[in-house]
């Protein structure tokens, strides 16, 4: 039996996210219907992690177990050939047997973008959160300061999600807001991420760029682990799945 190894690039604006949920049309059930047509059984696909809906990938990881001997460039494009034009599979590898697409994931890196000009952009409506006022992105930078490294990030969890988590300790190595004009891009990388955490950090940075947050203010939102104390929770369609590392 083989481990496969994918990595998928694709436009979550169609989809309700990464994981299956009965007839909705998600990213794990279209590769599921896609991939059996080429290895001619049914398969269980693993992903690193699951996006919620309208978020996007350029490296979303999963993996799959098969009998089939037809090499990974090949099924590459056959894979590809079944799936639609918003998700396709970029690598196709041998992973050992222990390989986990979840479990074995040491980080992952999202991407959030955000155009910050008064008018929106129709080629930009499913990829960045339309900000109108002005952005101050070094005050952006200060407030992330505080929540680079290990910390409960309770406050940046959807409350949904916190019952079904045995932690919301976290370690972010990467948190750094680059503009290029009109085009904020917030990238963040962690050993794990709450359920909504990327899109309620960003949130509460806008605040701080728009001067309604101070940056101390949000050191005191993650020590007081208040989710009501933070910034709205910024929509999905600005957050992209960049890399899983392993």
């Amino acid at each position: 039996m083989r481990n496969l190894k994918l990595t998928i690039e694709y436009d979550g604006t169609k989809y309700q996210g990464w994981q299956i949920q009965g007839d909705a049309p998600t990213i794990q059930k279209t590769l599921e219907e896609a991939i059996p047509r080429i290895v001619q059984h049914p398969v269980k696909i693993i992903g690193s992690g699951r996006t919620d809906s309208g978020v996007h990938a350029l490296g979303q990881t999963a993996n799959f177990q098969t009998t089939s001997t037809i090499p990974p460039g090949k099924l590459i494009h056959g894979i590809n050939a079944w799936l639609p034009p918003e998700i396709a599979v970029v690598h196709a590898e041998d992973a050992p047997p222990d390989f986990h697409a979840r479990f074995s994931a040491l980080d992952k890196t999202y991407r959030y973008t955000i155009l910050n000009r008064p008018a929106r952009s129709p080629l930009l409506k499913n990829r960045a959160w339309h900000v109108r006022e002005p952005l101050d992105t070094p005050a952006m930078q200060q407030a992330a300061e505080h929540l680079k490294g290990r910390h409960d990030f309770r406050a940046f969890q959807s409350k949904a999600d916190a019952a079904s988590v045995e932690t919301s300790v976290r370690t972010i190595t990467r948190l750094e807001i680059l503009r290029d004009r009109e085009i904020v891009e917030l990238f963040v990388t962690a050993n794990g991420f709450l359920y909504n955490m990327v899109r309620a950090i960003a949130g509460t940075l806008v605040q701080a760029g728009l001067h309604k947050l101070a940056p101390a203010d949000v050191k005191r939102i993650l020590e007081y682990q208040d989710r009501s104390l933070g910034g709205p929770t910024a929509p999905p369609q600005g957050l992209c799945l960049i890399r899983v590392r392993y």
